[in-house]
């Protein structure tokens, strides 16, 4: 699916082009499915000719109906029938092949999408609605499959059946098939003047902008209902999403209000088929009232008009509909031409796992994101086999030099290397493949343990993720649940505790064993009956690897190889722990802060007083 500038500078195509575009990917399959389309429309057509005929014989022998020719008529019956069941016939088919086509399309559409977003930047993705995207990858796609399965076949179907149309009433009589004809004019003009146009267009966009920020807003609802029913609050008390409700809302109404007359008058138009017909026809038979033949026409076109008018309604539902899935293919192009994170033209590989940080700045402003400069000429080596750990005040940099080694993000200015090579010199499948990480939030997806553990690599032998679970001192629990390894974690399954997901996270980095690992206080929901297994477990991830630990917790870094202290985006303190301390710099201070919180009591002595006051003292340096 192409989806931006081609090579030559074109402007890429948008509205009914693109989606032209797009189902053509399957035009084998199509084209089957229109030919399918054009037979049923001509099957359809064969009950109104059959009618006609019947009309004939009967006008003909209208003064002795006894004369007319029963068997003729009974003939043309059974041909209608025919007709009718071949139309049906031929149009299930068609649906058939265009359904084929279609579902192929949405799942090249949902991989494609799936695995750019991906290829971008954390920061893109940090910078995006959640409900935004998943509205895009469900309901957009989902559109181009009505488009797809449903209306080119309808398209199809509708152009073949008024063109047949038409040219039977002109072949007919030409005053006639011109009556009916002015109507036809006439619907397709009001449409084009209410439902076309830079208005509607911006109408669209506003519809899909509420809707968006309606969903995005619907999904940090169902997120804070615990902190919504804690503090007994309502949707009403949720202001964006009971705000971005009422926006869509307002917008459905003014919408309806702006389009309704249109619609009525284009409705009211191709349903008086009749008033157009009835004072030409009657004209002309008042100039010769024993022509039975012209008639039998009269009647026929009375009877026909209904058939013009049905396909008409149908394009104008067509045609509004294709401007709502014309909005959601522009929403994923969109999402397409966001740049990914650049790869190298050839990957090189490490041939050591030393990190050095050399002169690195990095601005969140760059990414699109309000903020100054988050880090600001950071420099150091971790060195392979030895513990680094990040600390500081909340928002100094800890969780964005983490994040620049995998290249969630990629850096202002300076570079990180990996063993001398540049990370931005490693493809992204490289460099996955040379970093972990266990996250403070651990995300567990919808799936059995057993898969939950072996994300971390893929290929791996059931003997290697058990034997991970074992090193991280998750086996134990894992035996105790329902299916072993096979229980469903989340909704319908079991949900487990802080610290049981946080051993699940340790056998996957386990599993994937690379040699460069990050942890962000992995220890942060273990309960100090769970902690000493957690320590076990991130002793055995820990062995022969370049580690990067961001702390919170001082004491689980007491020992770390070096300290990297940060305040304000800058490497402002470094060294072992005692050093630091006894330099009696910003560390020593926040040491100190975290002992003396650590003999904080609930209530009213001495304790609590001096842990408020060295609160104050902290925040006010």
């Amino acid at each position: 699916m192409t989806t931006m500038e081609s090579k030559e500078g074109m402007q890429p195509k948008k509205g009914v082009r693109r989606l032209l575009e797009i189902a053509d990917e399957k035009r084998g399959l199509l084209v089957v499915s229109a030919i399918l389309s054009s037979v049923s429309a001509i099957c359809m057509l064969v009950p109104y000719a059959s009618v006609y005929f019947i009309l004939r014989e009967l006008l003909t022998h209208a003064a002795a109906p006894a004369m007319a020719d029963g068997a003729y008529m009974i003939r043309w019956g059974v041909i209608a029938l025919l007709g009718l069941v071949g139309s049906l016939v031929m149009m299930y088919a068609g649906g058939m092949v265009s359904h084929i086509a279609a579902f192929r399309i949405l799942y090249g559409m949902r991989v494609k999408l799936a695995s750019h977003i991906g290829r971008l930047p954390l920061g893109w993705l940090n910078g995006t609605s959640t409900g935004a995207v998943k509205k895009t990858l469900e309901q957009n796609v989902e559109k181009v499959e009505t488009f797809v399965a449903h209306q080119l076949p309808d398209l199809v179907h509708v152009i073949v059946t008024t063109v047949l149309m038409i040219g039977v009433m002109f072949y007919l009589n030409v005053w006639l098939a011109l009556a009916c004809v002015v109507p036809i004019i006439l619907g397709l003009i009001v449409q084009i003047i209410t439902f076309s146009g830079a208005k509607t267009k911006e109408n669209i966009k506003r519809y899909y902008d509420s809707l968006e920020r309606m969903n995005g807003s619907a999904v940090q609802y169902v997120r804070g209902m615990p902190a919504i029913k804690v503090f007994g609050q309502t949707v009403h008390s949720f202001r964006r999403f009971y705000a971005d409700m009422i926006t869509y809302r307002d917008y459905c109404v003014k919408h309806t209000d702006d389009f309704q007359n249109g619609f009525l008058v284009f409705k009211v138009i191709l349903s008086s088929f009749a008033a157009f017909i009835l004072p030409v026809g009657v004209f002309m038979l008042s100039q010769d009232p024993q022509n039975v033949a012209f008639a039998s026409v009269l009647l026929f076109f009375l009877v026909m008009a209904p058939g013009v008018s049905a396909p008409m309604f149908k394009l104008l539902f067509l045609t509004s509909t294709l401007r709502d899935i014309g909005e959601g293919v522009e929403r994923m192009d969109r999402i397409l031409a966001e740049q990914p994170v650049a790869e190298p033209l050839s990957s090189q590989r490490p041939q050591s796992f030393d990190v050095a940080f050399e002169n690195v700045s990095f601005s969140y402003a760059a990414e699109g994101k309000t903020g100054g400069e988050a880090l600001s000429r950071i420099s150091f080596l971790a060195k392979h086999g030895q513990v680094t750990a990040l600390v500081g005040p909340s928002g100094a940099g800890k969780s964005t030099v983490a994040n620049l080694i995998p290249r969630f993000w990629d850096v202002s200015e300076g570079a990180i290397r990996i063993g001398q090579i540049d990370v931005r010199e490693l493809s992204s499948t490289d460099l996955m493949n040379t970093v972990a990480f266990v996250f403070q939030d651990t995300f567990l997806f919808y799936d059995t343990v057993y898969n939950n553990i072996a994300i971390g690599l893929p290929e791996a032998t059931s003997e290697a993720v058990y034997a991970a679970a074992k090193a991280a001192q998750c086996h134990d629990f894992i035996q105790k649940l329902p299916k072993g390894y096979d229980t469903l974690i989340g909704e319908g399954g079991v949900y487990l505790s802080g610290g049981e997901e946080q051993r699940v996270a340790v056998a996957r980095a386990i599993l994937k064993n690379a040699p460069i690992l990050v942890l962000d206080e992995a220890t942060a929901f273990a309960d100090p009956e769970n902690e000493y297994e957690m320590q076990l477990a991130l002793a055995e991830l820990m062995k022969s690897k370049t580690v990067i630990v961001i702390a919170h917790r001082l004491s689980t870094i007491r020992d770390a190889d070096q300290i990297l202290v940060l305040e304000k985006g800058k490497l402002i303190e470094q060294g072992r722990h005692q050093p630091l301390v006894e330099a009696n710099g910003l560390y020593a201070r926040l040491w100190k802060a975290y002992t003396d919180a650590q003999d904080w009591q609930m209530g009213e002595g001495k304790e609590s007083v001096d842990a408020d006051e060295y609160a104050k003292q902290y925040h006010s340096r």
